[in-house]
């Protein structure tokens, strides 16, 4: 079965984490690499921490919208890092 949908956590060089929803898992980790995401642009090079692969596009958007919470950003500390 084809998940499509993806969540994913990058640590930056600067140590901040960046939380991203993508339904072209490979096209946006390209863009983050290449500088062409303004978050991420100035804090080069990223490495790739956890992905969660979803096959419903508004699961993956509501667990990236909860990753970005206070208990989500708890919970991706203590479970997802």
């Amino acid at each position: 079965m084809l998940l499509p949908y993806s969540v994913y956590i990058l640590k930056c060089a600067n140590g901040q984490f960046y939380t991203g929803y993508s339904a072209n898992m490979i096209r946006r980790l390209a863009k983050h690499r290449t500088g062409e995401v303004k978050f991420t642009k100035d804090k080069l090079p990223i490495e790739l921490i956890h992905i969660s692969l979803f096959s419903n596009k508004q699961a993956a958007y509501d667990f990236e919208r909860y990753l970005k919470t206070g208990s989500g950003i708890a919970f991706r500390n203590k479970r997802l890092l």
